[in-house]
């Protein structure tokens, strides 16, 4: 009899992982009804699980839990779970007026292309412990205090080529910290 590859076993693992999440998928919707597949990505070669995350819209802690992953490290062709059936039989909480959900990732003073100086006139290298987000000014107008789920009181202080819609960017000085923010749906009160 042979030897199993680290490839092979990670294959097995991969194969039981998604075979669960079918069998899951049909457990909660019944004989009779169509079963529910788990939306499946292709890592290529340059991907990160962080850049993946942010791609499907998900929170990289539910990406690592999703495919059994204990660090960053994925592979070329490796198969990855990138929706969670369950996902689409969640109900929103009753939101108050002037909260809204959201979809939250990181940024630094010192990304690529960025002066330190947001777009409200904030110098975040001078500033460091400033408490700022970047939104869509069409849905937040610059300037507008915010409460934020997890981060805390902040200022509607800068915007992003990427920035659209329901989604945030909030300010972390660390590069290291931002990284772990990841991506999250999260809770966002307008206090002024």
């Amino acid at each position: 009899m042979g030897t199993l590859t680290n490839e092979t076993k990670s294959s097995i693992e991969r194969f039981d992982i998604m075979k669960e999440h079918f069998e899951d998928a049909y457990d909660r919707q019944g004989a009779s009804e169509e079963l529910l597949e788990p939306k499946v990505y292709i890592v290529e070669e340059g991907d990160s699980l962080y850049e993946i995350a942010i791609e499907h819209n998900i929170p990289l802690d539910s990406l690592k839990e999703w495919n059994n992953l204990t660090d960053h490290t994925i592979h070329p062709k490796e198969e990855l779970i990138v929706s969670n059936d369950q996902l689409a039989n969640f109900t929103e909480p009753a939101l108050a007026e002037g909260e809204m959900i959201v979809t939250a990732t990181a940024y630094t003073a010192y990304c690529y292309g960025c002066s330190g100086t947001t777009a409200y006139g904030i110098d975040l290298r001078a500033n460091p412990e400033e408490k700022v987000i970047a939104v869509d000014p069409s849905i937040i107008p610059l300037g507008t205090k915010v409460w934020v789920e997890g981060y805390g009181e902040a200022i509607a202080g800068d915007t992003g080529g990427a920035i659209k819609g329901n989604r945030i960017d909030v300010f972390i000085p660390s590069y290291d910290h931002a990284i772990e923010w990841g991506v999250k749906e999260i809770k966002l009160k307008i206090i002024d």
